[in-house]
């Protein structure tokens, strides 16, 4: 059975409530069932934290024994070398996930540290991002 870790970073847990004119207005909860549901073979680890060195150190403990990683760092896409740095020292493969056009909104948001440790990156399609990035996680 495949593994796949899914991360998310700050500010996350409060989807279905922050700007649901951007991020829509399901939680992550719930859609997280919508993925398990459609992919039953697949084992999936979700994690959530707004604090940079937990989402590093779930990186560390899953990085080496599971299949792929799903990662939307939220803010420390833009500002987090360790991070990135984490995501070049496991072994497994990650897409990076936005919810959001990042590329649509502030400057600041169109610069990732993480994309070049990433096979692929997966922006604008709203929470279909996270199918996605396990679809391609799971044939790869």
């Amino acid at each position: 059975m495949k593994k796949i870790l899914i991360l998310n970073g700050p500010n996350l847990n409060l989807l279905g409530k922050r700007e649901p004119h951007i991020y829509g207005s399901r939680t992550f909860i719930d859609y997280l069932k919508t993925i398990e549901a459609q992919f039953p073979e697949v084992q999936i680890h979700y994690f959530q934290s707004n604090h940079e060195g937990e989402l590093i150190d779930k990186i560390h403990e899953h990085g080496f024994t599971f299949d792929g990683i799903v990662i939307n760092a939220g803010a420390y896409t833009h500002t987090s070398i360790a991070i990135a740095d984490a995501l070049s020292a496991v072994t497994a493969p990650a897409v990076e996930v936005h919810i959001s056009n990042v590329h649509a909104r502030e400057a600041f948001r169109h610069h990732s540290y993480l994309s070049a440790k990433c096979k692929g990156v997966i922006v604008g399609l709203g929470l279909t991002g996270y199918e996605l990035a396990v679809r391609y996680l799971v044939q790869e």
